[in-house]
């Protein structure tokens, strides 16, 4: 009885899988989009979590168009400053 619930489990594992593609790659997709505009941001303005880099004199030109979206990039990005941290470090400038 156990064998026919684990195989009737893996039946309906597989056929989600196999047609919840759509929903599954939209998520990742976001995921990957709001991590990429996360990096932008840190990118043109990591000034304002302390970490200099050679581009945040270039990069302020964007803040007129940027700015209203700083404001929480900036809250968000200190309860992620570790993981910042670790990225850069990892970045060979």
């Amino acid at each position: 009885m156990e064998e026919k619930n684990k195989i009737l489990e893996n039946i309906k594992l597989f056929f989600q899988g196999a047609f919840n593609h759509r929903a599954m790659s939209v998520s990742k997709i976001e995921e990957a989009l709001v991590d990429d505009i996360d990096e932008f941001l840190f990118i043109c303005f990591s000034e304002n979590l302390g970490i200099e880099l050679p581009t945040n004199y270039y990069t302020l030109e964007l803040l007129p168009y940027l700015g209203d979206e700083l404001g929480a990039w900036e809250e968000k990005m200190i309860d992620r400053k570790n993981m910042w941290e670790e990225k850069v470090t990892e970045c060979p400038l």
